[in-house]
Order: C-alpha cells, then sequence, then structure tokens
C-alpha cells in the first residue's frame, strides 16, 4: 500500500490555522503523515504558542514558506496579504511539493487547501497528486 503524505495549507488569518491542524491532527492519529504549510509569520507565532499548547505528533511536519509581504507589513489588510500571496506563494510552495517529492517514500499524495488558497489546487496538475 502506497504511503500516504498529506499537504495542508490554511488561509494565514484568525480561524482558518487552529481549525484545519485540528483536523489534520485526526489524520495523524490513523498514522497518516502530514506537512502543514503556514506562511513564515504564521509559523513563527504558532511555534512560539507551541510552548504553550499541545504540539503536533511526531507525523505532522510545521514547515512555511513566505507570504511576500515585509516584516512591517499590515497583514490584517487582507487586500495586500492576498495580493502578495498570490504573487510569491504559488512558486514557494511548488518548490517545497518538489523537495518533498524528492524522498520517493514522502512523496505528497494529497492535498488539502483552505477555501480561499484555490489557487493551489490549481497550481497542481491532476496527475501529480
Amino acid at each position: 500500500m502506497k504511503n500516504i503524505h498529506i499537504l495542508a495549507i490554511p488561509y494565514p488569518a484568525q480561524g482558518h490555522v487552529m481549525p484545519l491542524m485540528e483536523a489534520t491532527r485526526c489524520f495523524t492519529t490513523n498514522s497518516l503523515k502530514v506537512a502543514f504549510v503556514n506562511t513564515e509569520f504564521i509559523h513563527k507565532r504558532l511555534m512560539s504558542a507551541c510552548l504553550e499548547i499541545d504540539c503536533p505528533s511526531d507525523l505532522m511536519q510545521l514547515v512555511s514558506i513566505p507570504d511576500g509581504m515585509e516584516p512591517c507589513d499590515d497583514r490584517n489588510d487582507l487586500g495586500k496579504l492576498t495580493k502578495a500571496m498570490f504573487q510569491l506563494m504559488p512558486t514557494k510552495l511548488e518548490e517545497l511539493i518538489n523537495d518533498i517529492n524528492k524522498n520517493d517514500d514522502e512523496k505528497i499524495t494529497c492535498i488539502i487547501a483552505d477555501c480561499y488558497m484555490g489557487w493551489v489546487l490549481r497550481s497542481c496538475t491532476e496527475d501529480e497528486y
């Protein structure tokens, strides 16, 4: 049986990251591997919070890609954030997937994207995943 490796990517806003993380934790309890992708900004916040909450299991890898904004930019400006994400994140996500897929036993077999991250599914071809 082929190893199942899920890539999950939430929209980087309050109310999107933690619900998807909770859903993917259910997959890890059933021995499925998950690569959970956040923006670098959200990833840093999540990692500091891991000291206070129950961190993901060994089957969940927390990874990050840049969102295209400068550190001082206001990420509460969702229009600006979304525009920056569209410009940079597709390329960075493709690089991340290619890096993960270098190991035949670790290849991504399923992608779960937040409904506001539809570009993720459009940038992947059907025969890849």
